[in-house]
């Protein structure tokens, strides 16, 4: 089902930055504060959204690149 919405409100942002900067961090809270998700998950925890690899989970880092909407 296609969604019906304007094109004149829609930003798209990257994040890009060095290991260790923020990056799953601040894609959390812009989940968070747009509504998305209604926990901030914490790397370090192992319950960020954008972490969603065991080994990710484990070692409390991002591996690999992901695509969200907001």
């Amino acid at each position: 089902m296609a969604r019906d919405f304007s094109l004149k409100n829609t930003r798209n942002i990257g994040i890009m930055a060095h290991v260790d900067a923020g990056k799953t961090t601040t894609t959390e809270r812009i989940l968070y504060y747009t509504g998305k998700i209604h926990k901030i998950g914490e790397t370090h925890e192992g319950a960020s959204q954008m972490d969603w690899m065991e080994q990710e989970q484990d070692r409390g880092i991002t591996i690999t690149s992901a695509a969200t909407t907001a």
